[in-house]
């Protein structure tokens, strides 16, 4: 892509005017192949009444929010209005990116963002949803639950995604230069700003060091450029041993360093020196994303320095600039000593507890092992009390089908939320969440049309994380779909239950990492690969032999993690009699003929889930072929070859894990 003119900053109205008029009347891709998301909005045949109430030019932003609503609003006259007299504090900690939409004396309707012009934008996008959705246009105050709702990216600078699978990078290529055009990445941020996303990460948490040199970093302007409009703050993930890979003008002659010691005077003038370019070219740029001392990434653990010393050297050459630091808690293969992986995050982080700077966040995967079918929450976010936390989720399904099965993540994020009681925690303590991002260069943008749901369901959770997971199901079926209530209510159903199926035929009742190596996909219970470690193999997670199955985690004999929750979780947890079924062998190991609450021993009720699970997908197959007359034909038929393989694959999920346990228990 080509840095955009117009002062290197933003895209003029004209281009962004002829955008959105090529998405709405000409858009690359069919209408009927997925491309437009949820956002499949009928224009009107002239403008709507829709004014702003203000003096002078709109901003970019401002002018999609008002050409939006133009083009798409069917309903009563609408007035816009930014209210910075509005501000409080509490709007300030979570970014005033809230809104009011009022009905005035006439009639009218006034949309007010409360202190920043995104208010507008995603107000607008509200009125649009309850409009493709029938509801009607109730007075509201929306405020976000999150200050940062980011997606992470894990696209490499060759073009090829980590975790991806749905086609190639939407930002790199082979070559430094950007890889598509503006229209693609104008639609993407399109997109994102419906559903309230407002930052991003464009690359691999697995870093290039590269990715700091200076003409990648001309692209990420570009980019920016694009993205800014729509709300969008760009941040990049970066390699923490960079200043050994790349120069930077005003330290070392220009020359790499020898060493990334966090400590070392030169490698804090490094990253400075970096930030000040950063910012140069991108004066809103967000920040850093770091993997430090994890699965082979390098880190502050080198040279014997902490989490902290090392977070905070990038904190302090970002924090003139106001940006943050957002480092990864999934920490693991570095420290010896403590043999239970899941614990691994609390007793590293935990110590550390108060000592990061005030722009850094650690952002914490929901579970405590690694985006599995079903964890408990992580225990850290009850460890750490001084230090702001976010949460990271994974849209693409990497344990989950991997786009080729219909898994949606509404009730498992839900079912997190919900146990991790966000009520405990203040806006600051919780200032961000993350979503690894599931998009690629396939026309559908997710592989699977129903993994669209996902990427959706991410950003309305993100800005509001008591939403029913139900009811956001259902509206995105009537804005990608059909709004035909016989169409509505089997496949709310189908999407309700589908997270729950696919724990029931890969891993019921607590078990976990039981996937074939690298790939995570297809089942591998006898998996024990001699060149693996301990903590990669299938057999040292469901421990099966003729004495039992599961990984006790109790202080019963076991490794003791249930003492890194809260009470009274951790006691219910340690406790076989009280642990909830879901949970039950990731804490215990339980011999074959445990009784369950039903009745039926341990081994009878791990058949009754696996036959669930296939049986349950079974029926999402007969539910689709009844879809046929609400569904174009090319999206029908995509989906029912996807299903049709994900009824092969549970089967396959099924027989292979009964017919391995049976060995140890009959």
């Amino acid at each position: 892509m080509r840095r955009t003119e117009n002062n290197g900053r933003r895209p003029s109205l004209a281009v962004l005017a002829l955008a959105a008029l090529l998405m709405a009347c000409c858009p690359a891709w069919a209408q009927t192949d997925g491309h437009q998301l949820w956002l499949g909005m009928q224009p009107n045949s002239t403008p709507a009444q829709v004014q702003l109430d203000a003096s002078g030019q709109p901003s970019p932003m401002v002018q999609i929010a008002l050409d939006e609503l133009r083009t798409y609003w069917h309903g009563a006259p609408l007035t816009l209005q930014i209210d910075k007299t509005g501000s409080d504090e509490q709007t300030a900690a979570q970014g005033d990116d809230g809104f009011t939409i009022t009905r005035q004396a006439d009639g009218n309707l006034l949309l007010r963002a409360h202190g920043r012009e995104q208010g507008l934008l995603y107000g607008a996008y509200h009125l649009l949803r309850q409009q493709q959705t029938g509801q009607p246009v109730n007075p509201v105050d929306e405020r976000p639950a999150f200050r940062l709702r980011i997606l992470n990216h894990w696209d490499n600078l060759d073009g090829s995604i980590e975790r991806g699978y749905a086609g190639r990078s939407i930002f790199w290529s082979n070559a430094a230069q950007a890889a598509h055009s503006p229209s693609l990445l104008q639609e993407y941020a399109r997109a994102n700003a419906s559903i309230g996303i407002n930052a991003t990460v464009l690359n691999n948490v697995n870093a290039s060091p590269r990715m700091l040199a200076t003409e990648y970093l001309d692209s990420v302007r570009a980019i920016a450029d694009v993205l800014r409009p729509y709300g969008l703050r760009v941040f990049l993930s970066v390699n923490f041993a960079s200043p050994m890979t790349v120069g930077v003008k005003g330290v070392n002659n220009g020359q790499p360093l020898a060493t990334a010691d966090p400590l070392d005077p030169q490698v804090a003038a490094w990253w400075q020196k970096k930030s000040d370019e950063i910012y140069q070219l991108i004066p809103d740029f967000g920040g850093f994303l770091v993997k430090a001392n994890s699965e082979g990434q390098p880190g502050p653990g080198d040279y014997q320095r902490t989490h902290a010393e090392g977070a905070n050297m990038m904190a302090d050459a970002l924090a003139p600039h106001g940006g943050i630091v957002m480092w990864r808690a999934f920490v693991y293969g570095y420290h010896d000593g403590n043999t239970d992986r899941v614990m691994k995050a609390a007793a590293e982080f935990k110590p550390l507890d108060g000592q990061f700077r005030k722009n850094v966040i650690v952002q914490i995967k929901n579970g405590p092992l690694d985006f599995q079918p079903r964890e408990p929450y992580s225990p850290l976010f009850d460890q750490l009390k001084q230090t702001p936390m976010m949460p990271e989720l994974q849209i693409t399904q990497e344990y989950l089908g991997q786009s080729r099965h219909l898994v949606y993540l509404g009730p498992m994020w839900q079912e997190f939320f919900h146990l991790l009681d966000l009520s405990r925690f203040s806006a600051p303590a919780l200032p961000a969440i993350a979503g690894v991002a599931n998009i690629g260069l396939d026309a559908n943008w997710c592989g699977h049309h129903f993994s669209q749901a996902n990427w959706y369901v991410f950003g309305r959770l993100a800005w509001n994380p008591t939403l029913q997971s139900r009811d956001i199901a259902r509206e995105w079926l009537q804005q990608t779909f059909s709004s035909d209530e016989h169409f509505l209510v089997p496949m709310t159903d189908v999407m309700q239950t589908s997270h729950e199926a696919c724990v029931d035929y890969m891993m019921p009742l607590g078990l976990h990492h039981i996937f074939k190596g690298d790939h995570h996909y297809g089942p591998e219970p006898e998996g024990n690969q001699p060149n693996f470690p301990d903590e990669w193999k299938p057999v040292w997670y469901h421990k099966a032999g003729r004495d039992g199955i599961g990984f006790n985690r109790s202080t019963h004999g076991g490794t003791g993690a249930t003492q890194q929750y809260r009470q009274p979780l951790s006691q219910l947890y340690d406790d076989v009699q009280t642990c909830p079924q879901q949970y039950l062998l990731w804490f215990h190991h339980l011999p074959w003929g445990f009784i369950m609450p039903d009745g039926t021993t341990l081994w009878q009720s791990l058949q009754q889930h696996y036959n669930h699970g296939v049986q349950m997908v079974d029926s999402y197959v007969e539910t689709w072929q009844q879809m046929r007359p609400y569904v174009d034909s090319q999206r029908y038929h995509e989906v029912n070859q996807r299903l049709r393989h994900q009824q092969q694959n549970a089967r396959e999920w099924r027989n292979h894990c009964i017919g391995y346990f049976r060995q140890f228990a009959e």
